[in-house]
């Protein structure tokens, strides 16, 4: 868990490089135009969960991903509600893990109801010092409220929470110019395959060029 206490700086691995400058590019087909238009017009309103849940879901994302103020947010907890919502689960589940659903709601009322006895108050009310030290406890197994159920407070964190905000941050195209992902490779294919080789149509990264070049070779990526 990153310490809270220090500062985000900004990162810039891929100067002037924004990934939905393929949008409307031979990069993109429509199907993938298609998916990730409606990605960007989820809304931050949710649908599955009630306010005070979302609240609390939308802290715990700020502190397990916490995103740099030099690019537009990747809406986490909403991501995660709509998906929900949808009804849209791994296929599995593991024995004592409730569907995904349950396991986010029971999860949630659990944390909010750690907080209350710890703190005296939500999850989303506490500091963020105070919030990972829940979350630490919570993967150690060291809580116990009766709001747990059969789910292993471990296991809701290994299960569902941590790998659900990772895998919703990494599903938007925010998260994807970030780390010069170029979205899928449909209808290209990746023609320079040895290592360290960029193909046209991917990212530059600050690291192999100087900013400048960078930049500018990122500002023509399609």
């Amino acid at each position: 868990m990153r310490d809270p206490s220090r500062s985000l700086k900004p990162t810039d691995r891929y100067p002037g490089y924004d990934v939905l400058a393929k949008r409307n590019g031979p990069s993109w087909n429509a199907k993938t135009r298609q998916v990730i238009s409606r990605r960007l017009a989820i809304t931050s309103e949710p649908r599955y969960f009630n306010a005070d849940e979302f609240a609390t879901v939308q802290a715990l994302a700020e502190l397990i991903v916490p995103q740099p103020a030099d690019r537009p947010p990747v809406p986490v907890a909403a991501l995660i509600d709509d998906r929900l919502h949808l009804g849209k689960s791994d296929g599995y589940r593991l024995p004592n893990m409730p569907r995904d659903g349950e396991a986010w709601k029971r999860g949630v009322a659990a944390l909010d109801a750690e907080a209350r006895a710890a703190h005296g108050r939500r999850f989303a009310e506490l500091s963020k010092p105070l919030q990972t030290e829940l979350i630490e406890r919570m993967q150690r197994d060291e809580l116990s409220d009766p709001a747990w159920g059969e789910m292993q407070p471990s296991q809701f964190w290994k299960r569902r929470l941590g790998r659900d905000v990772v895998m919703a941050y990494y599903a938007h195209p925010s998260a994807w110019s970030e780390i010069g992902w170029g979205g899928p490779a449909s209808p290209r294919g990746y023609v320079r395959l040895d290592f360290n080789d960029r193909d046209p149509w991917e990212a530059a990264e600050a690291e192999g060029f100087d900013d400048d070049t960078a930049r500018r070779i990122n500002r023509g990526v399609r």
